[in-house]
């Protein structure tokens, strides 16, 4: 049950998850002519913005292996 909870194995590719499925949906959105490309083209910069923002975030919070927040005394 903790599993399921804590998200299993997607536990750390929701935000990708999402980010893949939303460009899917523009480009759908569009080949079934519900938006124009220039909708189309706005939503996946925005998702794929999502996604390398998300991608940067994790390389910062590392250096040399550990966790940079952690407090060292």
């Amino acid at each position: 049950m903790n599993k399921i909870i804590r998200g299993g194995y997607f536990s750390g590719h929701r935000t990708y998850i999402m980010s893949g499925i939303g460009i899917l949906s523009a480009i759908g959105a569009y080949l079934v002519g519900d938006t124009d490309i220039f909708t189309m083209l706005q939503a996946i910069f925005t998702f794929g913005g999502i996604y390398f923002l998300r991608k940067s975030s994790e390389k910062k919070g590392k250096q040399n292996g550990k966790n940079s927040r952690k407090i060292s005394k």
